[in-house]
């Protein structure tokens, strides 16, 4: 396939490029070499290929949440630089 000179415009106006005729050329020929490269891809029979997402499995690695009831919480309210009943004061973050 074929890659004319206004598509290398469009292309170039889409990336924010200001190209030389030089490198207008020299682009448009990259860009039909690399259409050429996934044509030849696009030929190669992949009936037989089941469709994947990933190469490889993924799998949750993760362990499962557990609460568990930690008895310096108290400990750490009161150790706080400010705290007011339970809660430890912090400074606004927004206003």
């Amino acid at each position: 396939m074929s890659i004319d000179g206004e598509t290398v415009d469009h292309v170039a106006l889409l990336a924010r490029l200001a190209l030389t005729p030089a490198e207008r050329e020299r682009l448009r020929e990259q860009l039909s070499a690399i259409l050429e490269h996934i044509n030849v891809m696009n030929e190669a029979d992949t009936s037989q290929v089941p469709a994947t997402a990933h190469i490889l499995p993924l799998e949750n690695v993760m362990r499962s949440d557990v609460v568990v009831d930690w008895p310096g919480v108290r400990e750490l309210v009161e150790n706080a630089p400010s705290h007011e009943g339970p809660y430890i004061r912090v400074i606004a973050v927004r206003e």
